[in-house]
């Protein structure tokens, strides 16, 4: 009689082991408890539904003569030729700004990311009261732009640009950062030891190494430039041709035209499901 080998025999406990991790993969398939179903639910109907009723009260047949009005084209171009403009800002300021954070070391770091995030979390009315009181007319600074150069800055189209990269901008920095927290800082010590300058090494070595983070970042700041609401209309005013952006037109088109009010949040919320649709390897998980 053949014994078998004692390398082959199973391990004592191997099947209760086995079983265990059956009971646990049934477990984590089965059942949610109603305690956690239904407040879930309610949360999903609390988020969906209002989208829901947007599309069922759309005005679906007139949709396209609607798109094609001159408010909603002009409220259109304006938003993107300004969401555009204030993410380029966000890139040449905020690049840098991030790197400073990532890769340097200085007295109040901390406080100095504090305040770089604190858009966030500022309501945007509070952000365009203090953009108001620096680069106002009688601002910290816009007193002097309006002595030395003769231009303001509020209720003009360049406000809106200022007011929409200032909410904007914490979006870019705190993903080039984590990029570049990311980033193996070998290769930038490699190409010192080369000769090449911190100047040269960040544009050849550590700028493509982040490149995914910077672009999603932009994407992520464009997309909040382009729904800023609050420091536009107290910055910029709601000028229609001249400051009244997308959501600035939702606003005034409620009280006189609530389908105009629909079209444009389609709109938004068309834009805003590409955005998602366009990160969702980056910042959704699929499982």
């Amino acid at each position: 009689m053949t014994k078998t080998p004692r390398f082959a025999r199973p391990r004592p406990g191997a099947r209760v082991h086995t079983r265990s991790a059956r009971s646990a993969r049934r477990a984590r398939r089965g059942g949610a408890p109603l305690a956690l179903l239904v407040p879930g639910l309610i949360g999903l109907a609390f988020l969906v539904l209002p989208l829901v009723g947007l599309l069922v009260r759309a005005p679906w047949s007139d949709l396209g003569s609607r798109l094609g009005s001159t408010e909603v084209r002009e409220a259109l171009k304006l938003s993107l030729f300004t969401a555009t403009l204030a993410t380029g800002l966000v890139l040449v300021f905020g690049v840098p700004l991030a790197w400073l954070l990532a890769r340097t070391d200085f007295p109040g770091r901390r406080f100095v990311r504090a305040l770089v995030t604190l858009p966030l979390v500022l309501p945007p009315v509070v952000g365009g009261v203090a953009l108001l009181l620096v680069l106002g007319r009688n601002g910290i600074l816009g007193t002097w732009l309006d002595d030395t150069f003769g231009y303001t800055l509020p209720f003009t189209t360049t406000g809106v640009v200022v007011a929409e990269a200032f909410v904007a901008m914490p979006f870019l920095v705190i993903s080039v950062e984590g990029a570049l927290r990311a980033a193996d800082p070998r290769y930038e010590e490699a190409a010192a030891t080369l000769g090449a300058s911190r100047w040269t090494a960040f544009r050849r070595v550590t700028l493509p190494l982040i490149a995914p983070g910077v672009a999603a970042g932009a994407v992520l700041a464009w997309a909040r430039a382009l729904g800023e609401f609050g420091a536009t209309i107290t910055f910029a005013g709601n000028f229609p041709g001249k400051t009244q952006t997308m959501p600035l037109a939702v606003y005034l088109a409620l009280e006189t035209d609530p389908e105009a009010a629909i079209v444009l949040s389609l709109v938004l919320l068309a834009v805003s499901v590409l955005i998602l649709a366009g990160l969702r390897e980056r910042w959704l998980t699929t499982s």
